[in-house]
């Protein structure tokens, strides 16, 4: 190994380290922010995936969050008796339904989600909006490429096990 890949490798330890550290920071700050509302994050989620999307199936909200069958009927019905959420039928088929923010649902989170995206903001306000920007791009490209690469790696013939 060359020192340039000696160097290379040392800074890839070092961004790892920070990327990690910032994020806990972050998600530490954001379960705090929600906590303080009596929520949980699966709970805080659900809820502003129904804000902002309106009425899903119930079967989609699962998929989205990986939630099994069996717990989103759990986390549903908890938030069903806070009055929060609603089933309604899908017109068609009898056996599914969606899952609405009730009025009071909707007003909570109209109080709430602002505190929230304020909380957000505040946390990244630190970075200048180019630099946000930049690293979007370069979060991107690091993403995508790792997701391609374990993509093609599980599809290139080979046996695995």
């Amino acid at each position: 190994m060359t020192e340039r890949d000696a160097e290379g490798k040392a800074l890839d330890l070092r961004l790892t380290r920070v990327i990690r550290n910032m994020v806990k920071e972050l998600f530490g700050s954001l379960e705090r922010d929600i906590d303080s509302y009596g929520l949980s994050m699966e709970t805080f989620q659900i809820l502003e995936f129904l804000y902002n999307k309106g009425p899903q199936p119930i079967q989609k909200i699962s998929d989205t969050f990986s939630i099994p069958s069996g717990s989103i009927t759990y986390v549903v019905d908890k938030l069903e008796k806070k009055g929060f959420v609603e089933r309604l039928p899908i017109q068609g088929d009898r056996r599914k339904t969606n899952v609405t923010l009730t009025g009071e649902g909707r007003s909570y989170f109209d109080n709430i989600f602002p505190k929230h995206v304020q909380t957000i903001s505040d946390n990244l306000s630190f970075a200048t909006d180019e630099e946000k920007l930049e690293l979007i791009h370069v979060l991107k490209k690091i993403g995508y490429g790792i997701k391609n690469r374990d993509c093609n790696a599980k599809h290139d013939g080979s046996d695995s096990f």
